[in-house]
């Protein structure tokens, strides 16, 4: 029997305690050469994802330790080239042109999602900014339609409390002056 990568079982338990044996040494070798320990796990980790298809052959021609501490340090030594070359471009040409700041609408609305769970946000930007219907929205959550209706409705409670106006804006004055005589209608979620 093998796994999904053609490997038998043994192999992977092989493979699995050479990892585990060698990991940190490895990390710490290529650590060394750059000097950033992100950049030297994530070298390490992509050495040992490419040396699994191959392990068997690894194995068969001695100590797999040396390839892939070769495969990790040229990673992270090409990682470590384009870094070079990226802020090299950048003192030959500039910076990047200026980008307009984003608008206060945008930061507020971004704010206010933040505010929601995992749940509801991912319903109100299915539902609102990409505009899909209720059902469609719970047949990509795994959710019932009424769930999302329920989720929809918490969502604007809270996303309403984060995106009023100010009480000193002319708006809100406005606003507030204007309703003051309607009576409140409560808002149902909308399908």
């Amino acid at each position: 029997m093998t796994d999904s990568q053609g490997q038998p079982p043994d192999a992977r338990r092989d493979f699995e305690r050479f990892y585990v044996e060698s990991v940190k040494r490895l990390v710490t070798v290529v650590y060394a050469v750059t000097g950033d320990l992100g950049e030297a796990e994530d070298a390490v980790q992509e050495a040992y994802a490419r040396a699994w298809p191959r392990w068997e052959q690894l194995v068969a021609q001695g100590d797999p330790t040396p390839w892939v501490r070769t495969v990790a340090l040229r990673l992270a030594v090409s990682s470590w080239r384009r870094t070079r070359n990226r802020i090299r471009a950048h003192f030959r040409h500039g910076p990047p042109p200026d980008l307009p700041g984003l608008a206060p609408d945008h930061v507020a609305l971004v704010a206010a999602l933040r505010q929601l769970n995992p749940e509801q946000r991912r319903v109100v930007v299915l539902h609102h900014l990409l505009d899909l219907p209720v059902e469609e929205v719970a047949r990509q959550t795994g959710s019932t339609s009424t769930a999302v209706r329920s989720r929809l409705m918490r969502a604007r409670r809270v996303l309403s409390a984060h995106l009023t106006d100010s009480p000193d804006t002319p708006t809100a004055r406005a606003g507030r002056t204007a309703t003051a005589a309607q009576p409140r209608q409560e808002v149902l979620p909308h399908e």
